[in-house]
């Protein structure tokens, strides 16, 4: 069991250093090896998951992906956007034809892995409330009427 818990351990920081190296370099994925890493370390060492969860910059990725709450709509758009330019200019860049099938191949799943992904409905801004002379705007209908339940308004 302790040889396995040492390979958990090693694969967990490999992918985290590889997700890290992934912020600079296109090509390596940051989230999944960062989702990979807190997937190993949560069999590894209960330190270093915790850890994990609470970094700066990694904890709100495992913890969204944990939460189960699903992810929002923008970030949701943004990725699916993102993905098929960069696969675009993939592959013009390349113009192979086994590449192209690959990578439209690749795009449509994960598409349609990401439209299936329950979406997390985001609280209202600030600015969604009061506008910068403190006048009340848009309100959305469902936070004006719990105002009127709670008797607030």
């Amino acid at each position: 069991m302790q040889g396995k818990r040492i390979l958990y351990l090693m694969l967990g920081w490999f992918s985290l250093v590889t997700g890290i190296i992934g912020i600079f370099l296109p090509l390596l994925p940051t989230t999944p090896l960062v989702l990979l890493a807190a997937w190993c370390f949560s069999r590894s060492s209960v330190r270093f998951h915790t850890w994990l969860i609470e970094h700066k910059f990694f904890g709100p990725i495992v913890r969204d992906w944990q939460s189960s709450d699903g992810i929002p709509r923008k970030a949701r758009n943004r990725a699916i956007i993102f993905m098929w330019i960069g696969m675009t200019v993939s592959i013009f860049i390349v113009s192979r034809f086994w590449a192209t099938i690959g990578l439209i191949t690749i795009g449509f799943c994960v598409s349609v892995y990401l439209l299936r992904m329950p979406i997390r409905s985001e609280p209202p801004s600030s600015a969604d409330i009061t506008n910068t002379n403190g006048n009340e705007t848009a309100v959305p209908d469902t936070l004006k009427n719990s105002e009127d339940k709670d008797g607030t308004s």
